[in-house]
């Protein structure tokens, strides 16, 4: 049977303001995929994210990492994941080489593999010639590859990128894809949320789509390209890209 890299079964976060983010949300990544996870401003993708991360607590529902149940065995599975978040959340006054290093010492690798190991992460995303210097200096699409680079430092099996082109210009953009093209073909696993519907669609294996904390569709994404409505689209008068139409579509009848 072939491995999963997240399988996230009937999920639910309720807020204490009676708020729920997720109304029983199931999702199975499986390893070695290029995943998209898509859906409006408030639909439950970064709470999902924030619970398998272990950063936001579920209400009831279950989520294992590469079989590691993130309760029961939350390091085992935290070891797995690396995380690039919507904000910057690193010293801007600290040199890129200093903050992907320091990442590495977090899971326990040693100073003497961890900085060779982030110089060569800093040159494969096109920083070599910046890592000397302070974050801050850094463009912002270079902020986001300096956040890729500290995610990789402890070579997680599953990379999860939430919003990570926020921002970023179109050819930073598609360096950026070619690079993580490149870790996927190596069995690296990647969960992707954006909103650029586009790269999703030329970069994702498959897609799940969520609106209002509900799993609104889920498949290849030949499966869900396949949903397209051309008549209805050509009725509309509205010419987006086919997963963009499926995507207005099935998130506006919610």
């Amino acid at each position: 049977m072939a491995e999963n890299a997240l399988v996230v079964n009937d999920l639910k976060k309720v807020y204490k303001n009676g708020t729920e983010a997720l109304k029983g949300v199931s999702l199975t990544v499986p390893a070695g995929d290029f995943f998209a996870l898509l859906g409006p401003n408030g639909a439950g993708k970064t709470t999902i994210i924030g619970i398998v991360t272990g950063l936001v607590n579920k209400t009831s529902g279950t989520a294992e990492v590469f079989g590691y149940d993130i309760d029961k065995k939350p390091e085992q599975a935290k070891a797995q994941i690396g995380l690039v978040g919507q904000e910057l959340n690193f010293n801007p006054f600290e040199k890129p080489l200093d903050i992907v290093t320091n990442q590495g010492g977090y899971y326990g690798i040693p100073r003497s593999i961890a900085r060779p190991r982030a110089e060569q992460l800093l040159k494969d995303l096109g920083l070599g010639e910046k890592m000397m210097g302070r974050a801050m200096e850094l463009s912002g699409g270079m902020k986001r590859r300096l956040m890729i680079a500290r995610a990789l430092v402890h070579k997680p099996r599953f990379l999860v990128l939430d919003e990570p082109t926020a921002g970023v210009d179109v050819e930073l953009r598609r360096g950026m894809w070619d690079y993580l093209r490149k870790l996927t073909s190596e069995g690296l696993t990647i969960l992707l949320t954006t909103h650029y519907l586009e790269e999703a669609e030329q970069l994702a294996k498959h897609v799940a789509i969520i609106s209002k904390g509900q799993i609104v569709a889920n498949g290849t994404m030949s499966d869900i390209l396949a949903m397209h409505d051309e008549e209805a689209a050509a009725k509309s008068g509205y010419k987006g890209g086919k997963l963009e139409e499926v995507f207005i579509r099935l998130t506006s009848e919610k």
